[in-house]
């Protein structure tokens, strides 16, 4: 073989090591060397600050871009030194943080690890920019909306809050030619038709009603189709496609409409996961595309199998289902009713109580829970309130068979229950009834 091509072949083969990093192999470099420790709900405005002021130490790129309607900063990190730019924002609705900590464990671990091939290959390709809790008021209280109650992604066209002016001047000052829109979704979403949570689901956003696909939409697709085989090798069939229904209010559809197309990751919830592993699938998902932009190898992924994804559904799973329960309405005890009682958990932080309240009651044959019991040996009763749809879930579980004056005004003291369940957990009589 001749020299030059040997040569070729060398540095080919070197080429193609370098940016092969591998679904897995990211995930295990997340695992041993990401930073952030508190879970993403907890996570508030000083904890960014303290972040932020530790990434800028290590060398990154962090500027103070503006501030909130309640005056705290806003913040833009900048990694790399090529021609492609590349854009992410977080939390512009303050109770979606996950992907905020991606970003932060994102850019620390690039930094880190400048001195590997595969991280100059990106830092000589991209230039990344991302905005990291666009609503920190809304993050401070931990609500969707921003300090004067607007959604911040429907203000993309009346410019109202000063948040949205915000993101609309750095779009425009230096037109990215790609842009990722990170929120989370109902931690009930479904993955079409089944009872699988969507811990993931992708949108390619459309700039127009007709839903023109343009060039830029086009390689989004495939690069959604490569997140989505990237994250398959962890969560199997939980993973979604968004609708896409055209809002032009929002910030996805408008700046794909204005010349930077835009991808949508929504990050729902996966039972018996906790919070830091939907972290780390996102940042998965983030280098994952990153090096596909910076080495152009999404171009091998067939952007029909976009197409394949399912699509989100709702109704069809709820956290907690008692099934054949026996209910007792103390104040008619002798009016029986045999039913399923569904029961799901309010969205908090981490940190706080989390309350259930009951969804549905009666027959609940089309629904799943992520957690079922087999109630059918138990009189069942409401702790504070009577069992009804709306109605705190705190059940007080009697065996069939005991005699109890369902009359009581203190009925837990004065005939305590074989198992209670408070706040979405066994506060008593845990492994009493049989899971299903």
């Amino acid at each position: 073989m001749r020299p030059i091509l040997l040569i070729s072949l060398l540095l080919m083969v070197h080429t193609l090591e370098t940016l092969a990093q591998t679904a897995a192999e990211i995930a295990d470099i997340w695992d041993t060397q990401h930073v952030t420790a508190k879970l993403p709900s907890n996570f508030r405005h000083k904890d960014l600050l303290k972040s932020l002021g530790e990434l800028k130490e290590a060398g990154i790129k962090v500027v103070d871009i503006g501030r909130s309607g309640q005056g705290r900063e806003i913040f833009q990190l900048e990694w790399g030194n090529g021609p492609k730019k590349v854009f992410l924002w977080s939390q512009m609705h303050g109770d979606e943080p996950t992907a905020t900590s991606s970003l932060i464990d994102m850019f620390a671990i690039l930094q880190k690890n400048r001195d590997k091939d595969w991280v100059k290959a990106l830092e000589s390709k991209l230039t990344i920019r991302a905005v990291p809790m666009l609503n920190p008021d809304g993050a401070e209280i931990y609500q969707r909306r921003n300090s004067q109650g607007i959604d911040i992604n429907r203000d993309a066209r009346n410019l109202i809050t000063t948040e949205a002016r915000l993101l609309k001047s750095l779009r425009e000052t230096w037109q990215p030619e790609i842009g990722f829109n990170l929120h989370n979704q109902q931690g009930l979403t479904t993955v079409g038709r089944t009872n699988k949570q969507a811990a993931i689901s992708f949108l390619v956003v459309f700039g127009d009603e007709a839903k023109t696909l343009t060039p830029g939409l086009e390689r989004n697709r495939r690069l959604v189709v490569a997140m989505h085989r990237a994250l398959s090798e962890f969560m199997p069939g939980h993973i979604a496609r968004y609708g896409d229904e055209w809002t032009p209010s929002a910030f996805g559809d408008s700046f794909s409409e204005w010349g930077t197309p835009v991808i949508l990751i929504e990050t729902g919830a996966l039972h018996g996961k906790d919070e830091m592993f939907l972290v780390k699938m996102n940042f998965v998902a983030f280098l994952t595309a990153m090096k596909l932009m910076a080495d152009g190898g999404y171009s091998s992924f067939d952007p029909a199998e976009y197409e394949l994804i399912p699509n989100n559904s709702s109704g069809r799973i709820v956290n907690f289902i008692f099934r054949n329960a026996t209910v007792i309405d103390r104040p008619q005890p002798s009016s029986l009713l045999i039913a399923d009682i569904g029961v799901v958990v309010e969205r908090r932080r981490a940190e706080q109580l989390q309350p259930t309240r009951i969804r549905q009651i009666g027959d609940l044959s089309s629904l799943s829970g992520l957690e079922e019991y087999d109630a059918s040996g138990f009189n069942v009763t409401g702790r504070f309130q009577p069992i009804k749809a709306g109605n705190y879930g705190e059940l007080l579980f009697y065996k069939k068979g005991r005699e109890v004056n369902w009359a009581s005004t203190d009925i837990e003291k004065e005939f305590p229950p074989d198992a209670i369940f408070s706040l979405g957990k066994w506060a008593k009589g845990e492994g009493l009834l049989k899971p299903r």
